[in-house]
């Protein structure tokens, strides 16, 4: 894309001002009906060192009420943030909806940093890609409006602009050790540049190539395609994504009324024993896979009254209370209910050699939501392969992922729902 790319001509100074003007007050405009509609609206600054990426960002929320944006400067991860899924620190920060989520540098910059610096390999470049493309596709797919700009400058022009900085004390320290390793190997970078920008160039969440040589027609060029975007995501809101096939290999399961649940006991001395000893050996396991820095993910769903949480003490009685964490899922709160669904098990997973134990899960999406009519039922069906891919990740992470179904019949469930309520009228 870059090699290719042929950049605007650049209006006359005051057809830009005019123009910008235009620009601003129509944003002014559009961040209400974004409030009103509830569209979430990312956007990704990514480019050169030196490009003006955090300034344009400044320019821009000029024009938007303070109390609908956030911005975030996503520097290299924290070293609690290196024992997390790649992608984690970035859907974390993904915006409610009807605000503004602003990122000075993203996922291109991290990548590209492990890409040239770091030696990365080409087969996880791959997988970086193709996680980065799902997310992209994940968030779009439920209403919110990805924008990616890459700000482009020249060789002469970035080593004149480091050059400046570097000269004013007060500014020097915007100059990082990479920006001047990045001017130096130009051609490196460009090429790596390119690479990835072709990758991930996608109908649902393109990139817009920002000719960042003059500060005022780069604000420009952001403005007018920020309001393009908002302008045609407002009119398309109520369209239905299409449906993706799964692509995903599926073990095939019996159906639950099919699965027997006769001579599935044991005696109260078997139980004993055996639970003794495989307590025991789950003890010593939790050490082995801190030490190794194994992260555990494990799922509990089924019928109410069917044990889960029996089931859930029982582990947790085996394992160091500083190396676990249960997370009992009801209904979603305000600030999780206007995000994307899988934000709130994304902001959950343990860190590399911890175990994340979900009381009820994203399995809830085509489970109670859907019975419920909780969301829509295009919602729903694609919920399938967006889980899948959630898991994925994780998998691709390197996590060990167990997932349970507590099953009990209906005779048995209305037994329990009786003890219950004999027990309630009690007290």
């Amino acid at each position: 894309m870059l090699k290719n790319w042929n950049p605007p001509e650049k209006p006359e100074p005051e057809e830009i001002k005019t123009r910008l003007k235009a620009a601003q007050e129509k944003l002014a405009m559009q961040q209400m009906l974004l409030k009103d509609r509830k569209l979430p609206v990312l956007v990704l600054i990514e480019g050169w060192g030196a490009a003006g990426k955090g300034s344009s960002i400044g320019r821009v929320i000029r024009n938007i009420d303070p109390r609908f944006f956030k911005v975030f400067s996503m520097g290299s991860p924290t070293e609690e943030e290196q024992r997390l899924p790649f992608l984690y620190r970035y859907f974390e920060k993904i915006p409610e909806a009807g605000k503004f989520t602003f990122l000075d540098s993203g996922w291109m910059d991290e990548i590209m940093k492990d890409r040239l610096q770091g030696g990365m390999s080409d087969e996880t470049y791959a997988q970086r890609v193709d996680s980065v493309k799902r997310f992209e596709r994940q968030l779009t797919d439920n209403g919110y409006l990805v924008l990616k700009f890459f700000f482009n400058i020249g060789k002469k022009e970035q080593s004149k602009r480091i050059d400046a900085l570097l000269e004013n004390k007060d500014t020097a320290w915007r100059v990082s050790r990479r920006d001047v390793w990045q001017n130096r190997h130009y051609e490196d970078c460009q090429e790596a540049f390119d690479r990835y920008l072709t990758d991930t160039n996608t109908p649902s969440a393109p990139w817009y190539l920002v000719d960042a040589k003059n500060k005022k027609f780069a604000e420009l060029q952001v403005m007018e395609t920020l309001c393009m975007g908002i302008e045609t995501a407002l009119h398309n809101d109520k369209l239905a994504v299409p449906l993706l096939q799964n692509a995903f290999p599926l073990v095939k399961m019996p159906k639950l009324r099919d699965v027997s649940l006769e001579d599935k006991t044991i005696s109260d001395e078997e139980y004993k024993s055996e639970l003794k000893r495989l307590q025991t050996k789950l003890g010593m396991l939790h050490n082995r896979l801190y030490r190794k820095r194994v992260p555990v993910v494990m799922v509990y769903e089924g019928w109410d009254a069917a044990g889960k949480g029996g089931n859930i003490k029982r582990v947790t009685g085996a394992l160091d209370p500083r190396g676990f964490e249960v997370h009992p899922i009801a209904s979603p709160e305000p600030k999780e209910k206007a995000r994307h669904y899988l934000w709130r098990f994304w902001t959950r997973l343990p860190k590399t050699g911890h175990i994340a134990i979900f009381d009820r899960s994203w399995y809830g999406r085509v489970m109670v939501e859907r019975l419920e009519g909780f969301c829509s039922e295009n919602d729903w069906q694609r919920a399938y392969y967006e889980m899948n891919e959630f898991e994925q990740e994780l998998h691709n992470w390197g996590a060990v992922i167990l997932k349970f179904w507590v099953h009990i019949d209906s005779d048995t469930q209305l037994a329990r729902f009786t003890d219950r309520q004999t027990v309630e009228d009690h007290r």
